[in-house]
């Protein structure tokens, strides 16, 4: 957990320093944030305790001694399996209602603490031109509210625009590309129709006179004015992460959620397909029409095969037939990206719905090679045990990572996405514990795989 700890440091060290939080603050943030790393600590602690205890009653004998008054493996796990699953199944429960809350809570703290980056971008008394076509002047900052505003919009080239505003608040969208004040009492002084310098021939410059250049004054009691931050970015890390919703539900309200999204995405799709069916060609003396079937009804003018135009008809016809065509293309591939976007929604919550099942059955199977690994390895402490369990836990780390990244891309489905480390990993736990419990060589397979290989490639 320490070290987790210090990865999240890593990522929001620039959003963290210089903000003057309280000390309290800071532990009720390292307090949500440990919640959250739950479910990548405590595999690691289940693997690494077990290697540990394993190890060391190998190293003293103590495995021996018990398979010597008749106990095999199996009936010395069978306390610490009941264990296990009872803690697998508390983590589930923990997983489902108290990690959704803590990601809620220090997601929240995060953007507020984040917030205040945009408060400090504001000095008093000075111009700041940190945000593209904007000089942005405040007189004074008390409690997160701006005193006498001054904001300064050249971002168009054929207009100026000056804000002046005795109080303004200062908010960041949750896509970090928008910033929102909040003006109360202020004035809008706007300059419109600018020139670009005109040269006369002798070389001197055009003068405008300024009654033919159009302006206005509006004032205001309360008012927002939206910046788009281009070139200024407010967040260190992902913030994708903060508004994905599904991070913040348990299992049920996903499935609730789910079922709401398949029934928008089979409507959708039903709405695809009357569009397409009811839409069709009718050619008529005149004209090529898009209808359906009633509107057939009230066409009066005879039908004329295509054989039966002339060739300017013919050619009319088959240019108003492509337009169409076209049309219709361009239709269904904006109402299938559009359907793309359900799709990757409710992927999004199936990953967060397997990953709450994976991560119980993660940690049973991370026990199963832990303690036989430990039986084998006959090691225990802080030496060979921290170093094997680091490299599984290393190859699970990729493995996940993977597969969520798999699973996100829609490459693969979200249950083998979430589900591929577990997978992985299960062959090797029933192998590992069947090694141990017989008291067999790890590599008896492959040495005798390859010997069989040696013997059909004599033999052939």
């Amino acid at each position: 957990m320490f070290i987790l700890i210090l990865q999240f440091f890593w990522l929001y060290i620039d959003d963290l320093m210089g903000k003057g939080l309280g000390v309290m603050v800071i532990l009720e943030l390292l307090l949500y944030v440990s919640v959250s790393l739950v479910p990548l600590a405590l595999p690691l602690a289940i693997l690494l305790s077990s290697l540990m205890t394993f190890g060391n009653f190998s190293e003293n004998n103590e495995l021996t001694a018990f398979k010597a008054s008749g106990m095999s493996l199996y009936r010395v796990m069978r306390p610490l399996t009941f264990v296990v699953i009872g803690i697998a199944l508390f983590t589930f429960y923990f997983a489902n209602y108290v990690i959704p809350v803590a990601n809620l809570k220090w997601h929240s703290m995060i953007f507020d603490i984040q917030n205040t980056k945009i408060s400090s971008l504001l000095t008093p008394g000075v111009y700041t031109k940190d945000i593209e076509g904007y000089a942005i002047k405040i007189d004074e900052m008390r409690d997160s509210v701006n005193y006498g505003i001054t904001i300064h919009d050249y971002s168009d080239n054929e207009q100026v625009r000056t804000i002046k505003a005795k109080e303004a608040r200062i908010y960041k969208s949750e896509n970090n590309n928008f910033l929102f004040f909040q003006l109360k009492n202020g004035e809008l002084f706007e300059e419109l129709d600018l020139q670009n310098p005109i040269f006369l021939p002798n070389g001197e410059l055009k003068q405008y006179k300024k009654e033919n250049r159009p302006s206005r004054v509006s004032s205001f009691s309360t008012g927002t004015f939206k910046i788009k931050m281009d070139g200024l970015s407010l967040a260190r890390s992902d913030e994708k992460v903060f508004s994905d919703k599904h991070e913040m539900m348990n299992v049920f309200q996903i499935a609730d959620v789910m079922d709401s999204l398949q029934q928008k995405t089979d409507q959708f799709s039903n709405n695809i397909a009357r569009s397409i069916i009811s839409s069709h060609l009718t050619m008529t003396d005149d004209a090529l029409i898009a209808n359906n079937s009633e509107n057939m009804k009230e066409i009066s003018v005879p039908v004329k095969r295509f054989k039966e135009l002339s060739e300017l008809e013919k050619s009319n016809a088959l240019n108003r037939t492509i337009n169409f065509l076209r049309g219709n293309n361009r239709m269904i591939q904006n109402q299938l990206e559009f359907r793309k976007t359900f799709e990757a929604e409710q992927n999004r919550y199936w990953i967060e719905f397997h990953r709450k099942f994976s991560l119980t059955y993660t940690i049973l199977v991370l026990f199963f090679i832990g303690a036989p690994l430990g039986a084998i390895v006959r090691k225990g402490g802080f030496g060979a045990p921290v170093v094997i369990a680091a490299i599984i836990f290393m190859i699970y780390f990729i493995l996940i990572s993977i597969g969520e990244n798999l699973a996100e891309t829609q490459t693969v489905s979200p249950f083998i996405g979430m589900w591929l480390a577990s997978i992985f990993f299960t062959p090797i736990a029933v192998y590992i514990t069947w090694v141990a419990a017989n008291d067999r060589n790890v590599f008896n397979f492959s040495f005798s795989l390859t010997k069989l290989i040696k013997f059909r490639h004599i033999k052939s």
